[in-house]
């Protein structure tokens, strides 16, 4: 399956917030959510069976294998996660969608043994999966058989059957899971031992273009097989789109700072400020959100969003809907930090300060945006 490190758009996206989610708990502290197109597929699963003139006992066989095999996508998804916490890196959620599991790491490993390492726990833990599966399946009852008996004793509705697919299924994924291409384990793999011997950013672009070779393959294929390939080809396209357009991304800020995208003509706010007087700063210039601060000290901010979404309460007091949570910047932090804070928070504004802990500027995605532009046609001019 799937380990995202979300990005960031046309030079950042937006965070990824989906929408429709099931919440199933918590496991090592790691959010695990089910997406309601799960249902679909199960759905799906049940009509084809009833349209190839299933008994309700094999349909709801098929509806158990999804289930069991989707349990197994977690423990995939918790293998790369778990992995990750050993080098500082944590996840803050899996999604399980029916394209299969994402795992939302706060950030990937640069280092290529850490990625190499990262990568291949999830493949690994479905190897440890089919290789347990052995000692209760008999295999040996699946070979040797005509076409017609085979079809027959798969096609009953056993525990046997249940759980010899379940071992195909796994060695499925190891298989599929290490194709050496973007956004596959098998991409990140290739991509790592690759960084042993040229930088990170071209390695990427090499996987990255494999990955989205493959994609063309897949889309082509689920024009004349299957329609679902389509939908998986969309997906390989764009996750390794994103991921080549992230690494190249920091590969432009490394070696600059914060203070270098610096938003220094802003507007703070006092909490006791009314959205009134929000609404004339901002029809008088470009501020979108704002720092707030009392007796010189940050005590919030407050984003566009909330400034829109209570518009048409100009009395409001700002301290009713700023947000007390959020994370400052120092003006030498490297740049590639607010990165790394982006990917791992919501928030998307952040003030800045001096080593005094003065407020002397905020930095946003917008800004860095135009940073990396200019940066970028600087660098092709030159």
């Amino acid at each position: 399956m799937v380990i995202v490190n979300i990005p960031i758009s046309k030079y950042f996206h937006k965070k990824h917030k989906m929408k429709g989610v099931l919440k199933l708990g918590k496991i090592a502290g790691i959010r695990i959510e089910v997406h309601w197109t799960f249902t679909l597929l199960l759905l799906w699963v049940v009509f084809l069976d009833i349209q190839r003139g299933g008994t309700t006992n094999s349909a709801l066989m098929n509806v158990v294998l999804i289930l069991l095999l989707f349990f197994c996508v977690i423990l995939h998804e918790l293998g790369h996660a778990l992995t990750a916490k050993r080098f500082d890196i944590n996840t803050k959620k899996i999604t399980l969608l029916p394209i299969g599991g994402v795992a939302s790491l706060e950030k990937m490993p640069e280092k290529p043994g850490q990625e190499l390492i990262v990568a291949l726990a999830g493949p690994a833990v479905n190897l440890i999966i089919a290789m347990l599966l052995l000692l209760v399946v008999p295999l040996k009852n699946y070979f040797g058989l005509d076409a017609d008996s085979l079809a027959h004793l798969l096609a009953a509705p056993r525990l046997e059957t249940l759980l010899f697919y379940l071992f195909l299924a796994n060695v499925m994924l190891v298989v599929f899971n290490l194709i050496p291409a973007f956004p596959m384990d098998g991409g990140r793999v290739f991509r790592a031992l690759l960084t042993f011997v040229m930088d990170r950013t071209r390695a990427t672009e090499i996987a990255a273009s494999i990955g989205q070779a493959l994609a063309v393959v897949f889309f082509i294929l689920g024009l004349f097989f299957n329609p679902f390939l389509i939908l998986i080809a969309l997906f390989i396209f764009l996750a390794a789109y994103s991921e080549n357009q992230m690494v190249r991304q920091k590969s432009l800020v490394e070696g600059h700072f914060v203070k270098e995208a610096l938003l220094t003509n802003i507007t703070p706010l006092n909490p006791e400020n009314n959205l009134e007087d929000v609404f004339k700063i901002i029809l008088s210039g470009t501020e979108k959100d704002f720092v707030v601060t009392e007796n010189e000290n940050i005590v919030g901010i407050l984003s566009h969003k909330e400034i829109i979404k209570n518009a048409k309460n100009g009395s409001m007091k700002v301290k009713s809907i700023m947000d007390t949570k959020f994370n400052t910047m120092k003006a030498m932090d490297e740049l590639i930090k607010f990165f790394d804070l982006v990917n791992s928070e919501k928030q998307r504004f952040f003030p800045v300060t001096d080593k005094t802990d003065k407020l002397i500027g905020a930095i946003d995605v917008n800004n860095v945006s135009e940073f990396l532009m200019l940066k970028t046609n600087f660098i092709t001019k030159t």
